[in-house]
């Protein structure tokens, strides 16, 4: 039997372990922002000083010198980490940006950014993603090398004639076009039985290209109406959007009849599976191959919330984002220190 000390004691060590938790986030918010603005003054201070009193880039190596010999307990003052600082100021020469949004994300992500972004609004969106997702350094890389800034919210789709406009917005933004599926290892000529086995079979990384917040239902998920069976491609439930997401995935080239058969698909999910507190279900048709202008008129006066995306088996690099960043392992070896190690 439960005694009311025990009860009591429970609500309070659960409280507690909560302020502590926060604690500990907020302290190290608080460590990770005051390193972040420390070297951006260094950084500010170095371009200062080069522009009035006519320094060379040989001072780098000099302060460098100087810096380590005297604080030898920490890594941070390497001449590439100084050139970092002095890029870093120099693309951020707001204080008040650095402490509010730069200093949301650890130090070697700010320098990802400056390496791989040239574009300041894309870094800052990378910013903000990050921040929010707590992407790691490697998934921001993925995210960039796959250009997800660029395919954020470019599905075709008739969001805005189907959907209240605050829902319409979110499900405009969770989408993207194209969806990169290199991870498959599969080549263009796949089957789409032979590419739907392999997204399941790799589900945390399909996950992670849909984006957050999607959980995994099924696939070929059976449904019968009317005793014909039907059997839904995959099927997705949205935690943020509150909703279903039907997904149908055709190795071809986008056909209008295929926006028939998802509003089919989404009448039967909303009749048998919706619960009264969801919101309307979500179709996306994935292909190999999509014409807007054809795509948009096949959605067009269909009255459930659908979109059309492509998707690609192999993706390229961009040139411009080959070989701009040393590697992790080089990076981690010179801010090893906890002074500017990230996770």
């Amino acid at each position: 039997m439960t005694t009311p000390f025990i009860t009591s004691y429970d609500h309070f060590l659960h409280d507690l372990k909560s302020r502590i938790r926060t604690a500990r986030t907020r302290a190290a918010l608080s460590v990770n922002r005051e390193l972040i603005l420390l070297y951006w003054q260094i950084g500010r201070d170095i371009l200062e000083r080069q522009e009035r009193e006519g320094w060379g880039t040989k001072v780098i190596e000099r302060l460098a010198t100087d810096l380590r010999a005297e604080f030898t307990d920490m890594k941070g003052f390497s001449p590439r980490n100084l050139k970092y600082m002095r890029k870093f100021a120099d693309s951020w020469p707001d204080e008040q940006f650095v402490q509010q949004t730069a200093a949301q994300i650890p130090w070697f992500h700010n320098c990802i950014l400056l390496d791989k972004i040239s574009s300041k609004p894309e870094r800052e969106w990378y910013i903000h993603k990050t921040f929010e997702h707590g992407w790691s350094r490697d998934i921001l890389v993925m995210q960039i090398e796959s250009r997800l800034f660029s395919r954020q919210g470019k599905t075709v789709n008739n969001f805005a004639a189907t959907l209240p406009p605050a829902q319409s917005d979110l499900v405009q933004q969770t989408l993207k076009d194209p969806y990169i599926f290199d991870f498959l290892g599969l080549g263009n000529d796949a089957q789409e039985r032979e590419v739907e086995r392999e997204l399941v079979k790799h589900i945390t990384s399909f996950l992670l290209e849909l984006g957050t917040g999607f959980s995994f239902v099924g696939k070929q998920v059976p449904m019968e109406v009317e005793g014909d069976d039907f059997f839904i491609d995959l099927l997705f439930y949205h935690l943020k959007l509150r909703c279903y997401v039907v997904i149908e995935l055709k190795a071809t080239k986008f056909k209008p009849e295929y926006a028939g058969k998802l509003n089919f698909y989404l009448s039967a999910v909303d009749a048998t599976m919706r619960h009264e507190s969801d919101n309307p279900s979500i179709g996306l048709i994935l292909c190999k191959d999509r014409k807007g202008l054809i795509a948009e008129y096949a959605l067009k006066d269909i009255s459930k919330p659908m979109g059309v995306s492509e998707y690609q088996l192999v993706a390229a690099i961009p040139e411009n984002l080959k070989g701009s960043l040393p590697t992790i392992e080089e990076l981690e070896a010179e801010f090893s220190s906890p002074d500017t190690k990230c996770s």
